[in-house]
């Protein structure tokens, strides 16, 4: 199983936000770049960056920051927040994305993952964050009346290869992961699930691997010290 460090942007800086609250903002870096290089030395396989601003903008807004990371990590990235359309995400991976994550236009328009599907293939993964089991979009703003994994079907129906599960009532709470709603993600639809929101400890991350994710996303946990790095991928990494 991957351990994934997670590299959220807001404002150019490198945060944690709590349950996904806008107003309730952790600065842990004020380089992104650096905190990349950082995770890269230490032996991350992969980075899940996110543009808090695009998502909320629906617009990616941090351009800078994630080709900065692009241009200077040699590690491949995922790239989320504010992907509305094919050319923006096609335009990411030319700069360098291993993968683009589609959120809430995955919701909205259906067909637009479908082309993505076609044109970019494996590099399109579709993020669906749940409260209470509905997918919320618009940077968590507004839940809808989907059930997360009915969902997460329709898109595999559409092409897409790979699914990133986040709680939000658990995504930066150092509480735990949904084990229940990530365990029927993973029982329910066909394809890699990524797991994210809560992990708090490396047990957290040893369960999830028992469930049968691909990887785990972690944030809080790695820039609070809750976890290290190191040791979290010597006991669930590859296994």
């Amino acid at each position: 199983m991957l351990v994934i460090p997670a590299i959220d942007i807001k404002d150019g800086k490198c945060v944690r936000l709590y349950q996904g609250d806008y107003s309730k903002v952790t600065v842990f870096s004020e380089d992104p770049v650096e905190m990349a290089r950082h995770w890269q030395n230490l032996g991350a396989p992969l980075l899940h960056v996110v543009d808090l601003d695009g998502a909320k903008a629906g617009r990616v807004v941090n351009w800078d920051s994630i080709r900065a990371i692009l241009r200077e990590v040699e590690i491949s990235v995922e790239v989320g927040g504010g992907i509305r359309d094919v050319d923006t995400a096609e335009e990411l991976i030319l700069d360098g994305a291993a993968r683009v994550i589609f959120g809430t236009v995955a919701l909205r328009d259906p067909g637009l993952i479908q082309e993505a599907a076609m044109r970019l293939g494996e590099a399109v993964v579709v993020g669906i964050d749940a409260r209470d089991g509905l997918v919320a979009t618009h940077g968590w703003f507004n839940i809808s009346d989907i059930r997360a994994y009915d969902f997460a079907r329709a898109m595999v129906g559409m092409g897409v290869t790979r699914i990133i599960y986040t709680d939000i009532e658990r995504d930066g709470t150092l509480t735990e992961p949904n084990f229940v709603a990530t365990a029927e993600m993973v029982a329910t639809v066909p394809v890699p699930i990524i797991a994210s929101g809560g992990i708090s400890k490396i047990e957290h991350l040893e369960m999830l691997r028992d469930l049968g994710v691909e990887g785990a996303i972690v944030g809080r946990a790695l820039y609070e010290g809750k976890i290290d790095f190191e040791e979290a991928m010597e006991r669930v990494a590859g296994e």
